[in-house]
């Protein structure tokens, strides 16, 4: 098994690629990087038997966003 933590990563790399890299998320937040959501859950409705199904499914193209609203 392996990990990846992406700030000792980030801490490899130097200053200027790490702000190179900052400013081209930030650029391409609503094409490149952005997400799409099938359905948005708040932390109570995590628990509930139909939502466990519905998010449970691990779909390709059914991402669920957990929210922290109750």
């Amino acid at each position: 098994m392996n990990g990846f933590l992406l700030f000792n990563a980030l801490g490899k790399l130097g200053i200027k690629t790490v702000v190179k890299i900052r400013q081209r998320v930030a650029e391409e937040i609503t094409t490149t990087f952005a997400s799409s959501y099938k359905h948005e859950v708040t932390l109570a409705e995590v628990l509930h038997l139909q939502s466990i199904a519905a998010y449970g499914k691990q779909a390709t193209g059914e991402k669920y966003l957990i929210t922290p609203q109750a």
